[in-house]
């Protein structure tokens, strides 16, 4: 590999979570069902809700559209990470890197652009429920997944170009499991001083300005709740977001955690196997969150799984049937 720009350049290597090879068999088994766990869970979800018309309501397509996006956003890192393993290689090339980069920002941006939208649903459907339907129309709901879909693709696209400017030297390894934004930058040889204002100033706008929407509406809500006179109805208006609010923990705690790991040490890996938590476990757990607090989930699920079981015997009995 030459040294120079990005069109010099055929290849990185990714060192991944560890280098020693007694623990390759292990992570890759553990990654494999972690990510067949992930795939299967959401995609029962998306299931349940298409399937089901009790479920054709705001607050679960948006929940459909997390999950497609969770199920995209797992899909851009881990199968080639498991690729890496199985065939004792960490090469991932140029276009594969540049690739990476831009449906790893696009999904992990839309995923928090629709935890923000899932969290007005919340607000609007707690702090103004004869309204719900008014304000919650088709069209609306629409609207914001289409903003939130081309806002990160929009986004993502910038961050690519900027990376595509960037000059590299000899050095090309990269210590984590895929291509990710900051390692990139760092291993730069030309002036990154724009990408990094980009990239913080994306950050703040793309992640702490969704984060300040949602304790808003969280902070409204608590306060609807606070005034329903009876215990039973303010439980059951918790318990109608607290499924999204345990999500929004879950994202948004794992990312501040690989922040603040990657902040206090100098070692890098500690930063990629800290990252593990929000780009493989979150999205393995949104189905487990959604499915065991949500009673319209469980329910859906019950009857998707008994429809499947009662079809099956009644599509061998035709085809035996002369």
């Amino acid at each position: 590999m030459e040294p120079g720009n990005g069109t010099q350049i055929s290849e990185f290597l990714l060192l991944g979570l560890s280098e020693a090879p007694e623990l390759q068999p292990l992570l890759f088994g553990l990654f494999l069902c972690m990510y067949l766990i992930t795939v299967l869970g959401n995609l029962l979800i998306i299931l349940a809700v298409s399937s089901d018309s009790h479920l054709h309501m705001p607050m679960y397509f948006f929940l459909s559209n997390l999950s497609l996006v969770d199920i995209c956003f797992t899909s851009t890192t881990i199968p080639k990470m498991l690729v890496n393993i199985q065939t004792q290689s960490k090469a991932i090339t140029y276009a594969g890197c540049i690739t990476q980069i831009y449906f790893f920002i696009h999904f992990a941006v839309l995923d928090i652009l629709l935890l923000t939208v899932m969290a007005y649903d919340r607000y609007v459907a707690i702090c103004h429920p004869l309204h719900y339907t008014v304000i919650m129309n088709p069209q609306l709901c629409a609207l914001l997944v289409l903003v939130s879909w081309v806002t990160s693709c929009l986004y993502s696209l910038l961050q690519t170009l900027m990376v595509l400017q960037l000059s590299f030297c000899a050095d090309l390894e990269i210590p984590h499991f895929f291509c990710e934004l900051n390692h990139m930058i760092q291993l730069a040889c030309s002036d990154t001083f724009l990408e990094n204002i980009v990239m913080y100033f994306g950050v703040g706008m793309l992640g702490g300005s969704p984060f300040v929407g949602i304790l808003y509406s969280y902070s409204k809500i608590m306060s609807s709740i606070r005034a329903i006179p009876s215990a039973q109805g303010k439980y059951k208006a918790f318990s109608t977001c607290a499924s999204h609010l345990s999500v929004v923990s879950l994202f948004y705690g794992t990312s501040l955690g690989v922040y603040l790991s990657s902040a206090g040490t100098h070692h890098s890996q500690s930063s990629a196997t800290a990252s593990v938590m929000y780009t493989v476990v979150t999205p393995m757990l949104n189905p487990f969150i959604y499915s065991l607090r949500n009673r319209d989930i469980k329910g859906a699920l019950r009857r998707s799984v008994g429809m499947a079981a009662i079809k099956g015997p009644i599509v061998l009995g035709l085809k035996k049937c002369p």
